[in-house]
This record gives C-alpha cells, sequence and structure tokens, in this order.
C-alpha cells in the first residue's frame, strides 16, 4: 500500500538534483556567467530569456514568468503529475522513493477510494432495478453502453439508503462523511445526501472516484448537486469526462469545455469523445493548466444567454495568463434556449462540430466584448475601451501573442500597435517602491519608503531570505509581532520554515509554495540577482530589514496613539505605553 512521500525526502531530492542536467536533457543551455540561459520552451521567443541557476536550483523565464524547480519543470514539460515527477527524478538519480507506510491518511484515503467504488457499484445495480431511473435516461437518449461507460447509477429515495448500508459502524459513518455522502445534523443524526437522482462518478485521471453528481428527477430542488469538498475532491481542480476522454483517445487534438455531465454524457453518446466540464464552478487557472497539459486546442462551450456570456468572460479572465504561442483558446455560442445536450440530440453532431469550427477566436471574443461597453464611434468611447483592456492585456505573458492582440486593439481604437502597446507598459508599470531592480539596494535607503507605508524592506527581506536561507537561522522572528504590513505573512512563514530546516535551499522552499498563488511571486523574487555570501553578510542584511520594520511599526503605533491621545479616547493601557514610547 503505496503511503505519503515524505518531505524531508522531497526536500532533499531537490536539493542534490542537478537541474542543469535535468533541463539539458531536453532543452539546449548555454553558459552565462553562473547560470545557463536558452529560448523558454513554454512559449515562442527569439531571444533567450529562460535562464537556469544551478546554485538555487530552479529555472525562471523573463518572458512569460514560468518558474520552478526539476520537479516543476518535470511536470510542465513532461507532463508529468507531482508524484511521477518526483519518481522520475528520484529514479534518474539512482535513488528509491521512500513511502511512510504508517501514514495514516494514506491509509484513509484508500479506504475512501475504496468507499467510493462501492457506492458507485451499489447505486450502479440500483440503476438497473429502477424503471423510473432507466426510462429518464432513455428519454434523454442515454443508451447502456454509454451509462456503462460513465459508470452512471441512481440513488433511491429514501433518507438513510447509504447511510444504513455503508454507515455501520461509528468509523463508517465517519468515512462516509468524509467524503460527503451524508450530512451531519445539528442533534448529532445523519442523513443522505442525494435521493432520487441520476448519479454520475467523477473521476480523477487515474480513473478513481472522488465525488458525485446527482441530477434530480422530476422537480426535485436543486436540479443539479454535486459533493462537497472533501479530501478527494476540490472542484477547481476536476473536470467531469477528462478520465473518459483521455480513455476514448489515444491523441487529444481538442477538447471542449461545457457546463455540466449531462452534457458531457450526450456528446460522448454522439460520438464526440473530447467533451469535458467544470463541477459547479468557474474554469479556474488549475482547470486550464489541466487541458493545456493534454492539447492547445481549447474550447468553451456556453449557452448563448446573458448567463452563458458571463461564464465564457469569467473563463477568458482566468485564461488570459495561460496564453502562450501555439496555444489557441475559442468560445462556441448555442442558439438562446440550447445547451450542448439539446443541440447534438436535436441537430446531430455534425452540427455541434460545426459550430465548434466556428468558434470565436478568443481576441476577437474580448475586443468585441468590451467594446459592446463602449461608444466606439466617439473618441473617449476608444479611450476607454484602451483602458479596459488594459489590465487584461498585461495580464497575458510577454511574447507575440500579447503582441498580436496589441496591435488588433490598436486598430479598433485607432492607434498604430507599437504607440498603444508603450502606453498600456506605461500605465502598467509599478512604482519605484514596488521591488527590487537589478543589484540589491541597501535597506538603509528605504526611510522613505517604510514612512509612506510601501512594503519595499519586506520585499527585500524575502528576496534575501530566498537567495540565502541560511541566513534566517539567528533572526529574531519577534520582532515581526504585531506587524499588518503586506508580505509580513509570507517573510514570516519564509523565516520560520528556514529556521526549522536549516539545509533547506532555494528550491525546497519555493517548491513548498507551489500550490499558493503567491508563489508565482516568490519565483520571481528568487530571480532577482543578489551578491554572494563573500560580498556581503546576508544574515547582518536581514536583521538590518527586521529591525527597520520593528522601527517602522512602532513609528505607527505611535501615530496612531497620538492620534487617539488628541481625542481624548487613549484608555490606560494605551496611555501607559505611549509614555514607554515616548
Amino acid at each position: 500500500m503505496a503511503g505519503k512521500i515524505p518531505q524531508d525526502f522531497i526536500d532533499d531530492l531537490i536539493a542534490r538534483a542537478d537541474i542543469v542536467e535535468v533541463i539539458g536533457r531536453r532543452v539546449q543551455l548555454k553558459k552565462a556567467g553562473r547560470e545557463f540561459k536558452a529560448c523558454c520552451p513554454f512559449h515562442d521567443e527569439k531571444s533567450p530569456s529562460f535562464t537556469v541557476s544551478p546554485g538555487k536550483g530552479f529555472y525562471h523565464c523573463f518572458g512569460c514568468g514560468a518558474h520552478g524547480t526539476a520537479i516543476g519543470f518535470l511536470m510542465e514539460f513532461d507532463h508529468m503529475s507531482f508524484v511521477e515527477a518526483i519518481e522520475s527524478l528520484a529514479s534518474s538519480m539512482g535513488v528509491e522513493v521512500p513511502r511512510d507506510e504508517g501514514d495514516r491518511p494514506a491509509r484513509r484515503y484508500d479506504d475512501l477510494f475504496a468507499l467510493t467504488e462501492s457506492v458507485t457499484k451499489h447505486w450502479q445495480a440500483q440503476l438497473r432495478a429502477s424503471k423510473l431511473a432507466t426510462d429518464y435516461l432513455v428519454g434523454r437518449g442515454i443508451d447502456a453502453d454509454t451509462a456503462r461507460r460513465f459508470g452512471i447509477g441512481f440513488a433511491a429515495d429514501g433518507w438513510s439508503e447509504i447511510l444504513d448500508k455503508f454507515g455501520k459502524t461509528p468509523e463508517a459513518v465517519e468515512r462516509l462523511l468524509a467524503v460527503g455522502l451524508i450530512i451531519r445534523k445539528d442533534n448529532g443524526k445523519h442523513y443522505d445526501r442525494f435521493r432520487e437522482r441520476i448519479m454520475f462518478p467523477i473521476r480523477d485521471q487515474r480513473g478513481r472516484c472522488i465525488g458525485f453528481g446527482g441530477r434530480a428527477i422530476g422537480d426535485g430542488e436543486p436540479k443539479y448537486l454535486n459533493s462537497p469538498e472533501t479530501v478527494l475532491f476540490h472542484k477547481g481542480r476536476e473536470l467531469y469526462g477528462l478520465y473518459e476522454a483521455r480513455q476514448a483517445l489515444r491523441h487529444i487534438d481538442r477538447l471542449v469545455v461545457v457546463e455540466g455531465y449531462m452534457d458531457v454524457v450526450a456528446l460522448a453518446r454522439h460520438g464526440i469523445d473530447f467533451a469535458t466540464a467544470t463541477l459547479g464552478t468557474a474554469t479556474t487557472a488549475e482547470h486550464l493548466n489541466l487541458l493545456f497539459r493534454l492539447t492547445d486546442n481549447v474550447l468553451f462551450c456556453f449557452d448563448g444567454d446573458r448567463a452563458g456570456k458571463a461564464a465564457a468572460w469569467r473563463a477568458l479572465e482566468n485564461a488570459l495568463p495561460q496564453i502562450r504561442e501555439g496555444r489557441q483558446i475559442r468560445f462556441v455560442f448555442l442558439p438562446e434556449g440550447h445547451d450542448p445536450d439539446s443541440y447534438v440530440n436535436e441537430f446531430g453532431a455534425a452540427a455541434f462540430v460545426a459550430a465548434l469550427d466556428g468558434g470565436v477566436a478568443l481576441s476577437d471574443f474580448l475586443i468585441g466584448e468590451l467594446a459592446s461597453q463602449v461608444d466606439m464611434q466617439s473618441v473617449d468611447g476608444k479611450a476607454r475601451l484602451a483602458e479596459l483592456a488594459r489590465p487584461l492585456v498585461n495580464s497575458i505573458p510577454q511574447g507575440v501573442y500579447r503582441e498580436l492582440l496589441t496591435a488588433s486593439l490598436a486598430e479598433s481604437v485607432g492607434l498604430s500597435a507599437a504607440r498603444l502597446g508603450k502606453m498600456l507598459q506605461q500605465t502598467a508599470k509599478p512604482s519605484k517602491q514596488s521591488g527590487p531592480k537589478g543589484p540589491l539596494a541597501r535597506p538603509g535607503n528605504t526611510a522613505a519608503s517604510l514612512k509612506s507605508g510601501q512594503p519595499s524592506v519586506v520585499r527585500r527581506a524575502i528576496t534575501l531570505l530566498l537567495n540565502h536561507p541560511a541566513a534566517a537561522d539567528k533572526l529574531d522572528i519577534e520582532k515581526l509581532a504585531g506587524l499588518s504590513r503586506p508580505g509580513i505573512d509570507v517573510l514570516q512563514d519564509l523565516i520560520e520554515t528556514a529556521q526549522a530546516e536549516p539545509n533547506i535551499t532555494t528550491a525546497g522552499l519555493l517548491e513548498r509554495w507551489r500550490h499558493d498563488e503567491r508563489g508565482r511571486h516568490l519565483g520571481k523574487l528568487a530571480a532577482v540577482e543578489v551578491p554572494d555570501e563573500d560580498e556581503f553578510d546576508a544574515a547582518l542584511e536581514l536583521a538590518a530589514c527586521l529591525d527597520q520594520l520593528a522601527l517602522a511599526g512602532r513609528r505607527e503605533r505611535i501615530d496612531f496613539l497620538i492620534e487617539k491621545q488628541r481625542v481624548n479616547s487613549l484608555t490606560d493601557d494605551e496611555k501607559s505605553e505611549l509614555r514607554q514610547f515616548l
């Protein structure tokens, strides 16, 4: 039974891995000082902006922003899962991946997967025995082969069918709760979540059932009901039907994202095996990353009504940071009153594929939607269009696609592409205080930024810590207590991790933040050039940063207390505190 991979093994693996060798086997690298450079493998470019740092153990592209460790590179370049990347890296280094067989969560998850599989089979048997359910599926055009392929079942009416069959011990009840199959009432009693519904197992990429979707028969509410968020099921990471698509297709030329599992099943019934659906949530960045690991051609198919347009726009906003040369995103809007299920059943597979082929390119959808919000006949309206487009364009990684979109936008507003591109970059440019530029500035030059409340010292401290984790050894983290400056929580977490694990590397720290949105920003700071340890004292510099932050915090507290004193609202404790400060 596979257990959890120990974190200390992962840290050691990253520290020992030769990232230059790992990437060099896949990308042609060229020595450039202490680092190696290449044209980025994740977006098209003519001048190399992809940098590999053997000392830090990570890569960073200054063009598209891609960054990570050796593990992250294998995941992105070779389309591996996290565990697969660890196993591949360990194998190349001749070491065996240990498993913590005593890890309780790993065993509990195996039990949970076994439970969801048993419930799936139970509901499939219930479907075969229910004329009501089989008649419903036949009426929706779903045949027996399609139902078997997707593991469709039926949850009969009743408040405790699953509870009675699978919850005969307290431990079994806890497992049912853990996967969201039952609900606990205020009085401590339990009841089944799914009742009188057609049941659709939701499978992960390995084919394991991680949750369920239920479609009510008749007038039951809500019409669609998904499993809640559980230790197995995270709706923002999973796509219904993706496992089935990968099983059906040797090569996935394109994937279409629809809104419901009935849409996926109906399309598969008509031979369209490349459909997948989000699960009660907008398309997320994790969804898109998953899709683009399998294909460069993604389509979103929505109803043509206002709700469909709104869902498409949310998908567009999340897709922009994922856009790179070679990737194509199109939006397909069906006639109002139709969803993919009804459309393919009424008009057939050929008509649906033709609708996909006629989809709107992302760039055309973006400009068209923004233009519909302004008066394109006036100068003010065109200026407003450019302003609305600015944050969207600037969320796209640098590259050919961004330049072409800017050119299309420039044509709409009546400016040259070069002029509009320059204006967009100027308005998006951060202030001088926003972060380190070039060589790391000294903490002593930040009095003005501290006084104004800018977080530049926090950023500098994080940059130093990422590049020299060992420098955190003797830092007094208590100096940061009570500070609410932006980034303080990240700095505290980094210091605590580095102090708890003195041998951790830059790459090891970044790997800990892989699944956190802020990890992307940490990668940028880790790529900043800083002096070597023999050129300056990193620990002294870090301590100076913490001293300045503590001083700034005291000054802000004094200003706050003085202001309260001015309006005679100080408490006795605050009066004493102010006297001590002064």
